[in-house]
């Protein structure tokens, strides 16, 4: 269980590097340059721990789907990005298959 906590947190800080990323301009304002980089660095530190527990299809799968899914209601909420009927269900599905792939795994 503590796999999947780390696994949450290295979402977290993949997403706060991410909307980082966007603040970074370009990579040309430093502070949120280095905030990126040292978000992503985390997150990816923190993803390799999961991989010791949960297998990779898994933790990737899982890691990759929900930041993605993240990062786009952010930019919908924060950053008025257009909502389309197709973009929610898109969304959803995403959501679905990582809630799928969450009741079938199995800890190795």
């Amino acid at each position: 269980m503590l796999a999947w906590v780390y696994l949450m947190g290295a979402i977290g800080l993949e997403v706060i590097g991410t909307v980082s990323l966007k603040f970074s301009n370009g990579f040309t304002d430093l502070k949120f340059s280095v905030l990126t980089l040292v978000m992503y660095g985390l997150s990816f530190w923190v993803l390799a721990l999961t991989l010791k527990v949960l297998p990779i299809s898994t933790a990737y799968a899982v890691w990759s789907g929900l930041g993605t899914a993240a990062v786009a209601i952010i930019g919908l909420v924060f950053f008025k990005e257009p909502m389309t009927a197709l973009k929610g269900v898109f969304l959803l599905m995403i959501i679905g298959g990582v809630v799928g792939l969450k009741a079938i795994s199995s800890e190795s």
